[in-house]
């Protein structure tokens, strides 16, 4: 955050100097940045508070509104280029000339850097990959515009800007929708794309005396973390502590799913169940 709060001040100031919209508007994306960064931090922070009375589940969750909460800015912010990138075609604007490669090209190792710190975690955490996203997104369209200037100068061709930008804008939505995806289905209770729902209720149903596996749910609590619930018939109540004590083991080990709640049932008590119905949630 520091770093890149460093690089919009000091790309604001060389736009305002230039007289360049490119850097000013570059430097309000990357503003927009620091935000995210700020987001991402603040949620990693959050889902370590202890569970309340109130929030029960502690806030974990807040890790999957700042996923969500980066993919739609990244989404609106890349639009607002390829809007602007489009207008640019019809009317051309002359750059700042060296300038705008030399702010760029540090933009680019400021950017590239941040997106390094992240890369070790983005694939365990979707918050990180969030911010991975974001920053690495922000390297390429940097140096886009670095590539840009260098090609404008050489040859005079201003049409090679907003184009650039429009191919830059296509990779990072691209590259963006699975993010959005992701963070999309953990907010609506999704189960995590690192479990397989079929496979649980196939562990489930082999279990010695389970006769029938209802009210099975898996959610993320977390951009990290994986809940499940569900109701297990058996025909012999016996042994019930030692079953849930390798259910609970299993799951964690086979699934990555570390917060199990376990309801046993006889068949007499099944037929009561509400929750029954595989359309009853």
């Amino acid at each position: 955050m520091a770093l890149n709060s460093a690089y919009v001040a000091a790309e604001a100031f060389y736009g305002f100097t230039a007289h360049s919209m490119a850097l000013l508007a570059d430097a309000g994306h990357n503003l927009g940045d620091v935000a995210g960064l700020l987001a991402a931090w603040l949620a990693a922070w959050l889902s370590k508070r202890r569970p309340s009375g109130q929030y029960t589940y502690g806030l974990r969750r807040s890790s999957i509104l700042a996923a969500l909460m980066n993919a739609i800015v990244l989404l609106v912010v890349t639009g607002g280029i390829a809007w602007e990138a489009v207008r640019r075609l019809f009317q051309p604007e002359a750059p700042a000339g060296l300038t705008i490669v030399i702010v760029s090209l540090v933009g680019v190792l400021v950017n590239g850097f941040t997106a390094w710190l992240f890369m070790a975690g983005r694939k365990g955490d979707l918050n990180i990959r969030a911010a991975f996203m974001h920053m690495a997104a922000d390297a390429l369209l940097t140096l886009g515009v670095a590539v840009a200037g260098v090609v404008i100068i050489l040859t005079g061709w201003l049409w090679v800007d907003p184009v650039v930008s429009l191919v830059l804008s296509a990779v990072i939505v691209a590259g963006t929708w699975s993010l959005l995806r992701d963070s999309v289905a953990l907010a609506l209770d999704g189960v995590p794309r690192t479990v397989d729902p079929a496979a649980v209720v196939g562990y489930l149903r082999a279990l010695p005396d389970v006769a029938e596996v209802h009210d099975l749910h898996i959610w993320a609590m977390s951009t990290t973390e994986t809940a499940m619930t569900v109701h297990l018939v058996r025909a012999d109540s016996g042994g019930d502590h030692v079953l849930l004590q390798r259910i609970t083991c299993e799951v964690r080990d086979r699934f990555g799913i570390g917060h199990t709640t376990i309801q046993l049932e006889t068949h007499e008590t099944a037929v009561l169940c509400e929750l029954r119905p595989d359309h009853v949630v």
